[in-house]
């Protein structure tokens, strides 16, 4: 499934998405650890903000000058309802080309949608686009391959690289890995944590 077609689904669910805001908060603790790894908090970028729950009210509750990605409209629709002072851009990841640096970035179960043959290239993008000493937190699957699951009676594709082809990425990038945390076992479930030397 190509990432406008999620797009679409995640349009179709989106009400019954933002009303589950207040229970999204598993990444919290990997998010402030990666704030609290950065020694400039000026911009941070959101990749699969969604409806801008709790994730990027840790980010702006920080300082940052935040800009929300999604291939969905109707939840960035939400988002900017939240957040009147943040930036939102209806994007695949896949084709989108940063026009700056971030201090952080996050993405946060979102591009585990992105197509198996783009996982490198898009975690690359994200390195990439990392301002020195800046911080990249992602997740994956813990997986090397494609699955598809359901929600709300909708089908969404998802697929993941191995650990070590994540982590090969990172460190030909010039990313340094400081955590890997497999924080749901045993489902398959991986945080990175990583600095841009």
């Amino acid at each position: 499934m190509e990432p406008l077609a999620t797009g679409r689904q995640y349009d179709a669910i989106a009400p019954w998405w933002d009303a589950q805001q207040d229970q999204r908060t598993t990444g919290l603790r990997f998010v402030q650890r990666t704030i609290d790894l950065v020694s400039r908090r000026s911009r941070a970028l959101d990749v699969g903000c969604g409806t801008g729950g709790a994730i990027m009210n840790a980010l702006v509750q920080a300082g940052f000058q935040v800009v929300g990605l999604d291939v969905s409209e109707a939840m960035l629709s939400r988002a900017a309802k939240r957040h009147a002072t943040a930036q939102f851009i209806r994007e695949d990841i896949c084709a989108w080309d940063p026009p700056g640096t971030y201090d952080v970035i996050v993405a946060w179960d979102s591009i585990f949608h992105v197509p198996h043959g783009a996982q490198g290239p898009v975690v690359e993008k994200l390195c990439d686009a990392l301002a020195p000493g800046g911080v990249l937190v992602f997740t994956a699957g813990g997986v090397n391959g494609e699955i598809t699951g359901e929600m709300e009676g909708r089908t969404f594709y998802y697929s993941s690289l191995a650990d070590d082809d994540y982590l090969a990425v990172l460190r030909d990038r010039g990313c340094t890995c400081v955590l890997m945390d497999r924080d749901q076992y045993p489902e398959h479930h991986v945080v990175f944590i990583a600095i841009k030397a």
